[in-house]
């Protein structure tokens, strides 16, 4: 079953590039996935894991910019959002050059 980006809530677009970001450094730590799926229910969280792990790394960047477009997020939204990813970034208390890429792309494609 394939699942449209133009079809995602609010929530799982987030989960999907939060996803992405515990992915940067290609290490997605226990500490990381629990930090994320803490935020939604079980099945919203198992579905974007799914359909994240079917997915290059150019097709999520092309499914997030697509999503981005079809929602409307607020000033407030976005600053909180940043900061969840933020959080993701430095669980392991480091942020890599691949995490800085990758928040340097994210940081162009939400604004």
């Amino acid at each position: 079953m394939k699942h449209k980006a133009k079809n995602w809530t609010k929530t799982e677009l987030q989960v999907y590039i939060l996803l992405m970001c515990a992915n940067a450094d290609k290490e997605e730590t226990k500490k990381e996935l629990n930090m994320i799926s803490s935020k939604v229910d079980k099945e919203t969280f198992d579905k974007m894991e799914m359909i994240f792990k079917g997915d290059s790394e150019e097709k999520r960047l092309i499914k997030i910019s697509k999503n981005i477009q079809h929602q409307s997020y607020s000033v407030m939204e976005l600053g909180a959002f940043r900061k969840e990813i933020h959080e993701v970034f430095l669980s392991d208390n480091k942020f890599t050059m691949m995490e800085k890429r990758l928040d340097w792309t994210l940081d162009n494609i939400l604004y």
